[in-house]
């Protein structure tokens, strides 16, 4: 069973930095995409970050130059490296990926922006 735990989420002044982790298990980690999304309040889940499989990354035009998606096969984990965080980066941050044609989610983690 595909499981994703996200963890590293906080309250950071603007400004700041945060590092995301999400802990993957269940599947063959080396041959999915994975993903990270937000979705603040009031607002549609949206994408943030994406790194295939073969290594390529994509990012949001509203993070880009200030995030960066990685990942660490021996852990199985991808991580979402945040700098410069601004309010409106404020949102519940999930991860993501697809596998055997299913879809799955972590719970979340909170980011909060706030001074």
């Amino acid at each position: 069973q595909v499981q994703l735990v996200e963890s590293g989420g906080g309250l950071v002044q603007p400004g700041g930095s945060l590092r995301l982790s999400c802990a993957a298990s269940g599947m063959i980690f080396s041959l999915v995409g994975m993903g990270w999304y937000r979705q603040a309040p009031r607002k549609q889940r949206e994408l943030v970050a994406t790194l295939s499989s073969s290594g390529m990354s994509n990012y949001a035009d509203s993070v880009k130059g200030r995030f960066t998606i990685s990942s660490d096969y021996a852990k199985n984990t991808v991580y979402l490296q945040m700098n410069s965080l601004k309010l409106e980066d404020t949102a519940m941050y999930y991860c993501n990926t697809q596998w055997r044609m299913a879809d799955y989610w972590g719970q979340g983690t909170q980011v909060t922006v706030s001074s």
